[in-house]
């Protein structure tokens, strides 16, 4: 049994950031109705797939972020289909959607409608600019996806090379960080009901998370008074700590402490640089001379060369593909990849596992992503159910 295995949430979000943070949940054992509208989540038809488009019920970006959910198709726009869904509502602890601030309002679905149905309801959005409700600005209402968020909260500036142009992180950040940070404004917001039995809106917006993650950004642009830019793959502050070419790859090194540093130089059979540069206010000063130093030596070696005279005394590492990534024992070793069938191919699909991990209650994949539509009768029927015993109970 998962730790939030008591917990019901309705998921009426798509795309990435909301399923990526009711997959969190998912993960940790709550149980997710993914409330889909006709059609589906835009995303169902997104590759990759295993192996043929045409047979697979959804493609790899679907199934990675909504495993282990049941799925529901609902128009909010009919009278049946809103009844059953506030019918959902009146037994959930959460409800989750991504929508443009308003959306749900023009379902008479907004966040007071529903707690008029469920007083502790703990209500979630995850907007490109937040909702009025917690800080009203000129940008709500306007789209936002990743790439908005990442060029508006300064990471792209202080992404990529110095000579370059401002570059998106690999990675959706925009979407990932903002939906972890909302699941964690989710639990806490149950916590709190647990102490108080009072629901209440939790409100994630992605230009926010952004700022918060360039944490970094903030304290220098108000210490230094000048806006940081981009440099690569080295620190500000630290050095060395930056990626190298090596013979046959790349290698990051962070020896920014002075012990780190003479343990590097003593690989590198430098002493001279180590007595030359013993405290890290000199390394900074003269970091250009130093960097090309190390770049001069790590590129003579090989990649396992350089990690083995480095390893346990300097903090390194290979810059890995997802070839490497799934070949590392560690990763193995740690459940970091699952594996989940793949409905209309005859192989599984591998989908990253869940980085929580707990004595107890150890989060996992709790299996597939959902056909659409494919839990409506159960849905429906635990509804109607529930709603019998209700009605028994107040005749009593």
């Amino acid at each position: 049994m998962g730790a939030l295995a008591d917990l019901r949430v309705l998921d009426l979000t798509q795309v990435l950031s909301g399923p990526y943070c009711t997959m969190l949940l998912a993960d940790m054992g709550a149980d997710v109705v993914k409330i889909e509208r006709p059609g589906g989540d835009m995303i169902r038809s997104n590759p990759p797939f295993v192996a043929d488009a045409d047979e697979e019920a959804y493609g790899g970006y679907f199934q990675s972020v909504n495993r282990g959910k049941r799925s529901l198709e609902l128009d909010l726009r009919t009278d049946e289909d809103r009844e059953a869904f506030l019918s959902l509502v009146e037994r959930a602890d959460v409800v989750v959607e991504n929508f443009k601030a308003g959306t749900m309002e023009k379902f008479d679905c907004g966040y007071e409608t529903l707690r008029e149905r469920n007083p502790q309801l703990i209500y979630s959005s995850i907007r490109g600019f937040g909702d009025p409700r917690t800080g009203e600005t000129h940008r709500q209402g306007q789209p936002s996806f990743d790439l908005i968020a990442q060029a508006l909260g300064g990471v792209m500036e202080i992404t990529g090379q110095e000579d370059g142009p401002p570059t998106k992180v690999g990675p959706g950040v925009g979407d990932i960080f903002t939906a972890a940070l909302n699941a964690v404004g989710i639990l806490a917001a149950v916590h709190h009901r647990e102490r108080t039995g009072e629901g209440q809106y939790v409100d994630t917006a992605m230009y926010d998370a952004m700022v918060s993650l360039c944490e970094r950004t903030v304290y220098q642009h108000s210490c230094d008074g000048d806006p940081p830019t981009r440099q690569g793959n080295s620190h500000p502050t630290l050095f060395p700590y930056d990626a190298f070419r090596a013979a046959d790859g790349h290698v990051v090194v962070a020896a920014f402490n002075d012990r780190h540093w003479r343990a590097l130089c003593d690989a590198m059979d430098r002493p001279d640089l180590a007595a030359d540069y013993a405290d890290a206010d000199a390394r900074r000063a003269d970091r250009e001379r130093l960097r090309e130093e190390i770049a001069d030596w790590t590129r003579t070696q090989e990649t396992d060369a350089i990690l083995e005279l480095l390893d346990g005394r300097v903090p390194a590492a290979p810059v890995q593909d997802a070839s490497e990534v799934f070949e590392d024992p560690h990763v193995h070793a740690r459940e970091m990849l699952a594996d989940v069938s793949q409905p209309g191919a005859d192989d599984e699909m591998t989908v990253a596992g869940s980085p929580i991990k707990m004595t107890e209650t150890m989060p996992r994949p709790r299996g597939r992503a959902p056909l659409l539509d494919e839990h409506r009768e159960e849905l429906l029927d635990e509804t109607e159910a529930a709603s019998d015993r209700q009605a028994a109970e107040s005749d009593d």
